[in-house]
């Protein structure tokens, strides 16, 4: 299961959130989202566990505590809706392909 966590301390790094998540059951992997210019974390990131009970127990668990002087927040990861790049946007409005005379 994919697991958003966000309002992380902007001095979270990866192991730190592994260890965090780790107590509940085995992490796959453990990411503090960064910028690509500076460096420096966003603020969230996004912990891969192989057991979905162990990680709803760590969703419920984590949700809403204190680490490092934030309150944390900890969810499920909704997946982004994958965008479409196969059809214009004058192909979609129907009144575009009707033939005028």
């Amino acid at each position: 299961m994919n697991i958003y966590v966000s309002n992380l301390a902007f001095s979270f790094q990866d192991q730190q959130l592994k260890d965090l998540f780790n107590q509940f059951g085995t992490v796959s992997s453990a990411k503090v989202v960064t910028d690509r210019e500076t460096g420096r974390s966003k603020g969230f990131g996004f912990v891969e566990m192989e057991n979905g009970i162990a990680a709803r127990e760590a969703i419920h668990q984590l949700d809403q505590s204190s680490q490092d002087g934030r309150t944390i927040k900890v969810a499920e990861a909704i997946a982004k809706p994958s965008k479409s790049y196969n059809s214009s946007p004058s192909e979609s409005d129907s009144s575009s392909s009707r033939n005028r005379w």
